[in-house]
């Protein structure tokens, strides 16, 4: 057989196993938040945007 080909039986004689327990899985609501979140910026929006030019300016030197 070359690269890429299969034998059709064997597509045949999968089984799969689809018994799932309860307690597998994941209770998504044992690790929810309720709070806030506040961010201080110690930087100016120029000096923001600046820094946005220089890497903007870096990608494309890279490419």
């Amino acid at each position: 057989m070359g690269f890429g080909s299969y034998d059709e039986s064997e597509q045949e004689n999968q089984d799969y196993d689809t018994d799932f327990d309860d307690d597998d899985g994941v209770n998504t609501a044992e690790n929810t938040h309720d709070g806030d979140v506040e961010y201080e910026f110690s930087a100016s929006n120029d000096e923001l945007l600046d820094k946005l030019a220089d890497i903007k300016e870096q990608d494309q030197e890279n490419t």
